[in-house]
């Protein structure tokens, strides 16, 4: 049997541990994860709650 793809599980509501991304325009921590999944395995979307923009975040 085939384990979960982790770039879809990350940012589930058991991952209350991991610290918000930094908003690169304004450098706000008060983000979201708007979905799991990039365009890459290695990143993530977000949005910035201070600025009101959208961002991708590495890793």
């Amino acid at each position: 049997m085939r384990d979960r793809d982790p770039s879809v599980t990350a940012g589930d509501a058991g991952d209350a541990d991991e610290e918000p991304a930094v908003c690169p325009y304004c450098g706000s921590d008060e983000t979201h994860r708007e979905h799991p999944k990039g365009p890459g395995l290695c990143r993530s979307m977000h949005f910035c709650e201070n600025c009101e923009e959208p961002f991708e975040r590495f890793g």
